[in-house]
Parts: structure tokens; sequence; C-alpha cells
């Protein structure tokens, strides 16, 4: 029997999947736990209809990526830092120090767990710091630590 797949269900399929399970497992599990609906013509449409609206969505997810990427690549972020003797840091530079410069110079909002500073920060100098704008696309910024 063919069925169409309205949420995900491990071992079986994702959703808006459409696959052949047996009749039993359909109507016994899948059709009362409201997992699955059976494969109509009409319901074959709809779900065709649903799949190629998220796949235009997610491209254009992906070209909106490109273009903050893009953008993201021209930047250069200045991190004020307290030196101590021997030009060592107080403390450390994070990803939320980056997010927060960002944020302040110029009103870009990114989430701090999604930048990576490249390297272990230890006093003055440029560092690069990769971000993660979408799950396959990052940008590479420059960062420059310099003393208060």
């Amino acid at each position: 029997m063919k069925v169409i797949l309205v949420q995900d269900q491990k071992k079986v399929g994702k959703k808006g999947d459409i696959i052949e399970v047996s009749e039993g497992y359909a109507r016994n599990f899948l059709f009362p736990k409201n997992i699955a609906i059976e494969a109509t013509s009409n319901n074959i449409n709809v779900a065709k209809a649903k799949k190629g609206s998220a796949e235009r969505k997610q491209q254009q997810a992906t070209d909106e990526a490109r273009l903050m990427a893009a953008q993201l690549e021209k930047v250069e972020v200045s991190i004020l830092v307290r030196i101590g003797d021997g030009g060592k840091l107080f403390g450390s530079v994070t990803g939320k120090d980056v997010a927060d410069a960002l944020k302040k110079d110029f009103n870009i909002d990114i989430d701090k767990r999604k930048i990576d500073i490249r390297g272990e920060v230890k006093g003055i100098g440029d560092y690069d710091a990769v971000i993660k704008v979408h799950p396959a696309i990052t940008a590479k910024i420059r960062v420059h630590i310099l003393s208060e």
C-alpha cells in the first residue's frame, strides 16, 4: 500500500515521502497515529506541490545566505581588550565579543554560537573568524585585537 508521510518516521522516511508499506502497518500504526495518509491521486498532487514549495524556500534561503556571506567577507571588526604585563590578555576573546562588535559597528545580528575564531587569541594582532551563515555556507571576517 502506498502512503504519504505527514511527519518524519525513523527507519521509514521523511515528511512528504511517498513510500510503499504493508497494509497492516499502514492501517494499524501509521493512520491511527496520524503519521501518514493514504496516497490517493489528489493527496499525491498536494504532496508534490508542498515538496516543490519547500525546495523553492530552501533555495531562496541558500541564495540569501550566499549574499550575506559575500557582504560579511568585506567586514573587519576591531575589539578593544585589556592587556597585562608581558602582552597577555585579561580573559579571552570569544564569539560573543565578535557578535557584539558586529552588532554595535555594523548593526549585523549574528548568533555567537555561529562564530568560530581560528587560532587561539593570545594577544594583540589580527585573527580570522569564520561565521556559519547557513549549514553549507560560511564567511570569513578579519578580527583586529587592539589594546585599550
